[in-house]
Order: structure tokens, then sequence, then C-alpha cells
């Protein structure tokens, strides 16, 4: 997405290597990916932070390979929101499972539970991971290197490499979580899903893949928006005031509104989302979308993990360690975005 070009019109070509050392670009994704979507939210906190290790390996590693798979294709930011999805989908479904086992840790009681699918929370995770695991985390490395932003990383060993860290990163979350976190932290009882479920989600993951290889490179010129993206401030501002609904949305989910009928949750949350990618979707066909409003997208969605995490940490008694330590790293990542900003990105 280059500042003459929005990334539905103009998507990055595909360049299958670039010149000088790559480690920069992929070791920040690697942590960003988690520790946007994780900590900063404050789904992971101060106290278990040693979990970050298995979270790099499959956030950090996913977001990764999806970003070069995007960038190999030459597509743009829509094929890598099918990609987030895939990814959010095996991770619920597949990985962790959290969509079709009972609900643990927050869960009140069962909430939007039919069919053996938390259908309000598995709405909720694939919005949620699909944007702060992947598209957030993304575009904010392509900031922080813009000169690879549309290069591809990995040469072929290290996508290799990248995958098989991946498949264990999945593998210890699924034992840790299924395994023990679930019996010997929160005394559930083991959950075995059905198969059917798991070769359904499988199905799922292989076709958002394929939709998402085959969506057009451009949209075509009678799609093209003349009309220029509204000023950066406000994009950054509409974006923290729809993202942080959303990272309280969870609390829906484990059922601590049970006034609220979930096919209400399912369709308000459904609408929620259709609003945010039409915005998205026309501003990025704008003429003038350039470096400062990625940089509003990526600031925005900081600031609504940030607000929409403070909101968990409420009601799911946080200790004070937790609270001190989610403020310092919150409060930490700002200010680093706003020097970023002031430093090098206004300049671009």
């Amino acid at each position: 997405m280059k500042p003459d070009a929005s990334p539905s019109q103009r998507a990055p070509q595909p360049l299958p290597s670039s010149p000088g050392p790559r480690i920069g670009p992929v070791a920040a994704l690697l942590l960003l990916a988690p520790v946007i979507s994780e900590v900063l939210s404050g789904f992971t906190r101060v106290s278990v932070i040693f979990v970050l290790i298995p979270e790099i390996m499959t956030w950090g590693c996913g977001a990764l390979l999806i970003r070069e798979c995007v960038r190999r294709w030459g597509k743009g930011w829509p094929s890598m929101l099918l990609m987030g999805l895939a990814l959010a989908t095996a991770e619920e479904w597949v990985i962790q499972q959290t969509s079709i086992a009972p609900l643990a840790g927050l869960a009140l009681h069962t909430y939007g539970r039919v069919w053996g699918v938390n259908w309000v929370y598995f709405l909720w995770a694939l919005g949620y991971e699909s944007v702060w695991v992947v598209i957030v985390p993304v575009q904010l490395t392509e900031l922080l290197f813009p000169d690879r932003r549309a290069r591809c990383w990995l040469r072929a060993p290290g996508f290799s490499v990248t995958c098989s860290v991946f498949a264990l990163g999945a593998f210890m979350a699924w034992y840790g979580w299924t395994q023990r976190a679930r019996v010997k932290i929160f005394h559930m009882p083991p959950y075995s899903p059905p198969a059917l479920y798991i070769l359904g989600a499988m199905g799922a993951i292989a076709l958002l893949i394929l939709l998402a290889r085959a969506l057009p490179c451009r949209a075509p010129d009678s799609q093209a928006a003349p009309r220029g993206a509204p000023p950066p401030w406000l994009v950054g501002l509409t974006i923290t005031v729809l993202g942080s609904p959303w990272t309280a949305f969870v609390l829906l989910a484990f059922g601590w509104l049970p006034g609220i009928p979930f096919p209400i949750a399912l369709l308000g949350g459904l609408l929620w989302c259709a609003l945010t990618l039409l915005l998205i979707r026309r501003w990025t066909c704008s003429h003038d979308w350039g470096h400062a409003h990625r940089f509003a997208v990526v600031f925005g969605g900081v600031l609504a993990c940030v607000i929409g995490g403070f909101a968990t940490f409420k009601v799911g008694g946080a200790s004070r360690i937790d609270w001190i330590g989610k403020t310092a790293i919150d409060a930490a990542a700002v200010v680093c975005l706003i020097s970023l900003w002031s430093r090098r990105l206004a300049h671009l």
C-alpha cells in the first residue's frame, strides 16, 4: 500500500527476496503479534507472562506466514483478513478449541451455546484474532520497515522453519490449554471435540485460504473512489470507538450480561463487523490513502485493545501486580507509538 495508491486499487507486487538483512521485520512481527493481541489487551497478564513463548510460536509465526503468503500472491488487506479468519478458526476449533468446548475462566454460565458451539464467543474470536493478531501487527511492522513493505521476508528454508515452529507452538498451546489448564486449573472435565467438527473446521480453513488466494489484486475501476479519505485523526478516533467495544465484547460471550438474548448479541456483533468493514473499505479506496492513515489505523487499534482490555480486567479480578503491569506496558506502548510517528513516520 503505497502513499499514492489504496490497497484495493494497487496491491503490493510480490517480490520474493529483498537485499540486506531481513531479521528486523521478522523479529518485530513475531513479537508484535502476541504482544498487541494478548499483552496490551491484558488477556495475557504479567503474572503468567511465560505463556508469551508459545504465543510467539503460534500467533507470531501465524501472522508472519499469513503476511508472507499474501505478499507472495500480490494481494491486499482483504486477502490478509481472510487468512486471519482462517488462523482464528484453526485456533478456536482445532488448537485450543475454545469456541466448541464449554467456556472456562471468566465464564459465569453457559451463554449462546447451541449445537456444541459458543457462537457469541466464536464471533468475537474471529473478529479479534484476525484483526489484532494479524492486521494491526502486520501494518505496524510494515510502517516500521517501510522500504520492505512490499517485499517478502522469508526464503524457502525460513518459510519451512516458520511452519515447523508454528506447528510445534500449536501443539504446545493445545496441550497446555486442553490437557492442563482446563483440567488442572479450572477443574473442568476433559473435552473431546466431535471428529466432524474438526473436519468441518479444516474444510473451512482450506476454503478461506483458497478465497484469499482467489481475490483479485485490484478492485474494478468503477469501484475507485474519487473522494478523499478522512483526516488521519478522524480515522484513528473512529477505529478506537469501534474497536474498544469489540475487545470487551468477549464479556457478553462469557455471560456477563445474561439479560441480552444471545441472538440479539450475535446479530449486533455481525452488524458491528459489517459497519467497520464498510468504513475501512471506503476509506482505503480513497485516492489519498497513505502512511498517515495507516498509522492512524494502527494507533486506533492499539488504543482499542488497551481500553477494551481494562473492562475485562475490572470484572476479572486481576491482582495488583497485573493491574500495575498492564498499565505500565500499555502506557509504554502508547508513548512508543507517538514517538515513532513524531521521529520517523511523519517524514515519510
